[in-house]
C-alpha cells in the first residue's frame, strides 16, 4: 500500500511538473533531411541496404563498436545513459571500454543530475571526444514520446518507459527523418554485442508497445534485422526504392491527402 501511494505521488509529481515546464524535445541545429540509421546494442545487427552518404547515424551506449567495424568512424549523434559514465557495473565498464578513445558529432547524455563539469571530466577519463555536448533531462525525454507517440508516460519504473534505442527512434522523427531504419533494436533478445555476459535486456514491452504504435500511425519506421520484421511486423528495408513504394501504397491505401500524409511519403533519393 505504502508503495502504491509512493508511486502515485511521484506520478502526479511528474505529471504536474511536465505540465507546467512545456519541455522541448531535443532538437538539432539543423534538422535531418534524409533517413536516419539508429544502431542498438542487441547482438545481431545488419548494415541496411543501398547505405551511402545519405544517411545520418545515431548510435547508443556502446553501439558505436558495430558502425565503426561497417566503417563509420564518427556518428552523427549518440545517445549514452548517465550511469555509462561513472558506472561501476558490468554494462558500464564495458560501454566505457568500447568507447574508449572514439569521438562523436552530436552527444546527448541522458538523465545526468551531477555538475557539467563532472560529467566532461568522466568523459575525458576514457577519452571520449565529441563536437558538441547536451545533457537530456526526464522531461525532455517524456516530451519525445508525448509529441512524436502521443503517449504521455512518468516513467515509473523500467515497464513503464521506452529504452534508449525507441529514444533514438523518436527523436530522429521529431527532428525531420524522412525514414529511419533501426538494428540491433530487439524487443525480444538479450544481451549486448560488446559483452558476452548475456545482460537481460530491459524495456522489453514498452519498446514493442511504442514500434507498433508508430507503425500504425503511418511513421516511416524499418527495421534492417529480418527476425525483428518477422516478430513485430515492422517493414524491413530493402532499400530507398522500396521504402518508396511501400509508403506511398499505405499513403494510398489510407486513403491520405499528400498533405496529410507528410510523415508517411519520405523523399528517399
Amino acid at each position: 500500500m505504502a508503495a502504491n501511494y509512493t508511486e502515485l505521488k511521484r506520478h502526479l509529481y511528474r505529471s504536474v511538473k511536465y505540465w507546467l515546464c512545456r519541455p522541448k524535445p531535443p532538437t538539432l541545429a539543423e534538422p535531418f533531411c534524409g533517413p536516419v540509421l539508429v544502431v542498438g546494442s542487441a547482438p545481431v545487427s545488419h548494415k541496411p541496404a543501398d547505405f551511402d552518404e545519405t544517411f545520418k547515424v545515431i548510435t547508443i551506449n556502446g553501439s558505436q563498436v558495430v558502425t565503426k567495424a561497417w566503417g563509420i568512424e564518427v556518428p552523427d549523434v549518440s545517445f549514452v545513459q548517465f550511469n555509462q559514465i561513472e558506472g561501476t557495473n558490468t554494462n558500464a565498464v564495458e560501454v566505457r571500454r568500447v568507447l574508449n578513445g572514439e569521438r562523436t558529432k552530436k552527444l546527448y547524455i541522458l538523465l545526468w543530475r551531477k555538475s557539467r563539469e563532472r560529467l566532461e571530466n568522466g568523459l575525458k577519463a576514457f577519452k571520449y571526444q565529441y563536437d558538441d555536448l547536451e545533457i537530456v533531462d526526464r522531461y525532455k525525454r517524456m516530451a519525445l514520446l508525448d509529441r512524436i507517440g502521443g503517449v504521455k508516460c512518468s516513467e515509473l519504473g523500467a515497464d513503464d518507459k521506452c529504452s534508449n534505442g525507441i529514444n533514438a527512434v523518436l527523436f530522429a522523427l521529431y527532428n525531420g527523418a524522412t525514414a529511419v531504419i533501426i538494428t540491433g533494436i530487439n524487443p525480444a533478445s538479450g544481451g549486448h554485442i560488446y559483452n558476452q555476459v548475456n545482460l537481460a535486456r530491459l524495456h522489453i514491452q514498452k519498446d514493442r508497445e511504442i514500434l507498433l504504435r508508430l507503425m500504425e500511425q503511418g511513421y516511416p519506421v524499418f527495421t534492417a534485422d529480418p527476425t525483428v520484421s518477422e516478430s513485430l511486423g515492422l517493414p524491413l528495408w530493402q532499400g530507398k526504392a522500396s521504402a518508396r513504394r511501400e509508403t506511398q501504397a499505405s499513403a494510398n491505401a489510407e486513403g491520405l491527402t499528400s498533405k496529410g500524409a507528410t510523415h508517411l511519403t519520405p523523399s528517399l533519393r
